[in-house]
Formats: structure tokens, sequence, C-alpha cells
């Protein structure tokens, strides 16, 4: 039988960050720590990619240590008997509560609850509002209505029981209309009206929401969404306040709505950062800070409808970060989101995705376990105070409203998704299965109902709230391109030109190939050409229009020109090179070569050029 070791681990030397930096410089192989391993964030910031651990770092006091998140599935088919028998599938299949999303809301995107009262009795038969959590997410103009409705349905259950969140939000459900029917002071009466009326009979989970998606969604980062929020739930908290509740009780009457995307670290710090601008915010108004509930959903924005299964990863990385970084609730949209109205099977899909990181892996298990590690405390740290600071800007233009109203706080959404684009059209920022390894040949899931426009909502009349958030997603301008191409007959295709060996032409054949098709753009393999006039006859006979050149520095040296003048001359419309010119750019040029494709290039300006030369006739703008 093996004997244990005997070993004293003190005599073993404790590492030191000089150690860790030494061993670092070796790998690094001369380069400068600043350029390799610092990195900017979207919202200006650097992170370091080996912070020092915080040793004294706290948990930050999120969900009850050990307790699971609440599985919250997203209910929005428009017929009732259909959506009824959702939630309770949901319900069964593991999903702790539900959000009853009505067609009036801004996030129904074409689909949602009617409104009627004996619909929504239908939509909630067999619920049992004592064991779940209901969220309400109704829309500027049928907000009150139909919380007053769902408060009327159960009147006669004991409303201590009943755990529903009405999503109170004026702000920013008329953010989204850019207008409101009457001014913020009357609003924010009318909304402690309806507090009041809510709470005078027995009701007492949160009611007022301050929702980030719809920043998120517009083009805000991480910072600004955080800020956003932070400013709308002092704007009710100040509203509350003004109705007559004392300033602790209007603090747990807001909840807030966060957006949890792809970045892992980035989502994990974002429910850790608003804790601690919460915890500030309500230290500022002098009364004790309480713990905010705080919901999350997976990104809209980040969602695709080309390789739409590369969305259940997307979704996976955001449940985990959600689930780590302390949030109270969770929704993960299903995979097919974008596509339209998603069947049962996506749906399930996006309640294991939660069921298996809860019940399998114990995610929940550790209370805040990114408490110490250095990446996450600088995260949060730095994301925290950038916020602080864009809702210190907010508060010094008047307040969310105002900053609204005179369009700053657009202009800054603005200029983030301005930042955001030029990113994923130069690829610094790619996405798989869009502009990076796109599928052509992608099997298409199936929806109960395609996608559909936003639902027509009447433009408020009355105070202007500047230009409305509106929300997109980060791969429309690729799928335009990728359906315009499809809808072409025949299906458009360019030449992959590939000179000498496997060995040659290879890795420059795959970056072409990937860059094509991320536009819709067929790219045939083939094993090579060495035989100039060969070449130039495969591509008279391919059908194609377009051609590629791709090789080595080397070969382009030596076969470039000859290449180019043959297939010019077999009638190649556009010719491109998969490298850079250099030195050769005025001879490649006078040879025919008129596009260079390499990275770090715009290839959707790219794309859309090629499409232009191809006689593609552009979609219509994007599918909501």
């Amino acid at each position: 039988m093996d004997q244990p070791l005997d070993l004293d681990l003190a005599t073993f030397p404790a590492a030191t960050r000089a150690d860790w930096l030494k061993l670092v410089e070796g790998v690094l192989k001369g380069g400068a720590y600043d350029k390799r391993m610092l990195t900017r964030a979207a919202d200006g910031y650097t992170l370091d990619a080996l912070p020092e651990r915080r040793r004294e770092a706290a948990p930050l006091a999120g969900r009850p240590a050990g307790a699971p998140w609440r599985i919250v599935a997203r209910i929005d088919h428009d017929d009732p008997a259909a959506a009824n028998a959702q939630l309770l599938e949901d319900l069964n299949g593991g999903a702790d509560g539900a959000t009853l999303v009505f067609a009036s809301a801004p996030s129904a995107g074409g689909f949602g609850l009617p409104n009627r009262f004996e619909e929504l009795v239908t939509v909630l038969d067999g619920v049992m509002p004592d064991l779940v959590t209901l969220r309400v997410e109704a829309g500027a103009y049928q907000a009150r209505d139909i919380a007053l409705a769902i408060a009327r349905l159960y009147e006669k259950r004991d409303p201590a029981t009943l755990d529903i969140r009405f999503g109170l939000d004026p702000i920013g459900d008329f953010a989204a209309l850019g207008a409101a029917p009457i001014e913020w002071d009357a609003l924010s009466a009318r909304l402690g009206q309806t507090v009041s009326t809510l709470r005078g009979r027995g009701l007492t989970a949160p009611m007022v929401r301050a929702d980030g998606r719809l920043h998120h969604a517009a083009g805000a980062t991480d910072a600004q969404e955080l800020a956003a929020v932070l400013a709308t739930a002092m704007a009710y908290l100040r509203a509350l306040e003004a109705a007559g509740l004392s300033l602790e009780d209007a603090a747990a009457a807001i909840e807030v709505t966060l957006t949890a995307d792809v970045d892992q670290f980035g989502t994990q710090a974002k429910p850790r950062a608003f804790r601690q601008l919460w915890a500030a915010a309500l230290d500022a108004c002098g009364i004790e800070a309480a713990p905010v509930a705080i919901h999350m959903e997976t990104a809209w924005r980040s969602l695709t409808r080309h390789d739409a299964h590369v969305n259940l990863l997307r979704g996976t990385v955001a449940a985990f970060a959600v689930g780590v970084g302390g949030a109270d609730s969770l929704t993960v949209l299903p995979f097919t989101q974008a596509l339209g109205l998603p069947d049962g099977f996506a749906r399930r899909l996006a309640r294991n995705t939660q069921v298996i990181l809860i019940e399998e892996s114990n995610v929940h298990r550790v209370a805040d376990p990114g408490a110490g590690a250095g990446a996450i405390e600088e995260r949060t740290e730095k994301l925290a105070a950038t916020a602080w600071e864009l809702f210190r800007q907010i508060e010094r233009e008047g307040g969310m409203v105002e900053s609204l109203t005179s369009g700053a706080w657009q202009g800054r959404i603005a200029a983030a998704r301005a930042a955001r684009t030029k990113d994923i059209a130069t690829r610094r920022l790619p996405i798989t299965g869009t502009s990076e390894f796109p599928l052509l040949g992608e099997t298409v899931p199936t929806v109960l109902a395609p996608a559909r426009r936003a639902n027509a909502t009447p433009p408020a009349e009355g105070a202007l709230l500047g230009e409305p958030l509106t929300g997109h997603r980060l791969t429309e301008p690729y799928e335009r391109l990728r359906e315009a191409a499809a809808a072409t007959t025949p299906r458009p295709v360019v030449f992959l030109a590939n000179l000498g060996t496997p060995a040659d032409f290879t890795a420059r054949s795959g970056f072409a190939r990937a860059a094509f098709e991320a536009g819709g753009i067929m790219a045939p393999a083939n094993d090579g050409f060495t035989d100039m006039t060969a070449l130039a006859e495969a591509f008279r006979t391919s059908g194609a229009r377009i051609a590629c050149l791709c090789s080595s520095d080397d070969l382009y040296a030596a076969s470039a020109t000859d290449a180019a003048s043959g297939l010019k001359a077999a009638g190649a419309a556009a010719l491109y090179l998969a490298g850079r010119p250099g030195e050769h750019e005025e001879a490649w040029r006078a040879a025919g070569i008129d596009v260079y494709l390499s990275a770090g290039g715009d290839l959707l300006a790219l794309l859309q050029d090629a499409h232009r030369r191809l006689g593609i006739t552009a979609t219509r703008e994007g599918t909501q």
C-alpha cells in the first residue's frame, strides 16, 4: 500500500507577483507588458490581464448565500391559450417565474400578450401566484391598467404571499417612443399614485423598474447602462418620496433589470458594480443601504439570425456569469428569438441552460465566488467608478429625463455604438457564425412564427424626450448582405485563385473564404494552380464574376502579375488579393488587381462594394 508523502508545505517558498511577472516576461520574449497584457475597455479604462489578488476583499451582498437565482421564462405569445400552455410548461419544467410581455411593451418585438382582462385570465389560468415570481412588461400606455387588472385578478389572495413585479417604468417606456403625453412632473405624480394604490392593496414586492436593456440594445456600453439605470432609479426615488413614501420604502419599491452579454467577466462584474453604486447613492440620500433586486436578461443585441445555434453558447456564457455575479433572477432568451417566436424546443433549452448550471454544476453554492479575484475586483471597481461619473454627469444635466430631452444621452450612446460598429466592420470585434466562421449551408431552426416588425405604437403627443432609443442587433449589417445574396439567382460566387500548393495558399484561402461568405458570397475550395493558363480557364468555366488571389508573399511576387492579367482577360469583373500589396501595389494594380483583403480592413465596406460590383440588390433594413 502506498504511503502518503510526508511534506512540510512551509518549506515551499510563496510565489510573489514578481515571480509571475518574470515568467510573463519570458513568454513575451521582450514584448512590452503594457502593450501585450493591458486591454482597453469600451468605457475607456484599462484592464490588466494579471492583476494582484485582493486578499482582503469581502463578498458583495447579493442573493442569500447558497441560494440559486430564479429562472424566469419570457411569455410573449399573442394567443392567450398558447401563452398559457407555454407558461405552465415553463413552470413545470423548472422555471421559478415568468415575465409577461404584453404587445404594448417596447420589448415585445412584434408579438406579445393581449391586454384585455378576460384574456389575461386565460393566460394565468392554473398558475399558483404564491409559488412563483411574475414580472410584467406592459409599456407606457398600458402599465397602470394592466397592473391594476393583475391586482384585481388576485385580490382574494393573501398579498403578502405574492411576488408580482409590475415593472412601472415610464421613463424607459417613453424613451423608446421619443416623447411622453405629459410633462415629467405629472408623470411622476401618476407613478406615485399608482404605487400608493397597489401598496394600499397590501402588495409589497418592488413595483417600479429601472431597465437597462433599452439602453444596451441602443448601443450603450456597460458603464453607460449602469449609469442610466441608476439615474432612472434616482428619478423614481424622488417621485415616490414626493408621493408620500419614506425614502426607505421608496428604495424598497424599486428593482432594476440589467443586460447579460457575452463578455463573461464584464457580465459578472455588472451586478456587483451596481450593488456598489446603489449603496453609494442611498448613502448620499442619507439612508441605510439595502440590497436591490437585480433581474438580468441575455442580450438582444448579441443574438444572431444566421448560425443561430451559436446563440446557445452565448446564452450559456451569460447565464454562468449572471449566476456567479450574484443577480437575483435571470431570463435567457431562446436561441431563436431573433428569428421569430420561439417554439417549445428553444424555450426548453433556455430553461435547461440554467437548470444545469444550478442543479448539476452548483454554480450558486458559493456566495460571490469572484470576491478577491484580481480580475473581477478590478473590473468591478473600474466599471462602478466610470458609471458613477457618468451618473453624476446626468445629474448635472438635470437628471435622466432632462438628459434624454436635450439629446445629450442619445449622443453618448450613439458615439459608443459607432465605435462598436467600426470594430465589428473591421472584425476587431469578431462575431462567430457571422463575421467569423460563417456557415452558408446552415440548418435553420424552426419557430412558431417568423420575426415581425416591432409593434406599431402611436407616437406620444406632448413633451418631447428627444430621439427615441432604438434597439439593434450587432450582426444586422452582415445579415442584410447575406440575405440579399441568398435572394439572388444564381447565388453569387467568388473564384478562389489559389496559387501553388496547399502549403502556399491554405491560410489565405481560408481567410478569404470566411470573409466573402460573411457577405453571403459562396467561395468553393480548389486544389490550387501552378499553370496560369489553367487558372484562367478554370475561372472562365466556374461561372464566377469575381476572383480572389490567395497564396504566399513569395508566390505573389513571382506570379501575381501574370495571374491577375490572365484572370482579367478571362472576364473577371473584379479582382481581389488576400494580403497587402507592399511595394508591388503599382504593378499589381496595373495588372488588374482592384481590392486588397487583409486583417484589420473594413470588411463590411469591402463586401458592400463586392455586392455593388455583382449587382446584388440590398434587402430592406433589417428585421427587428
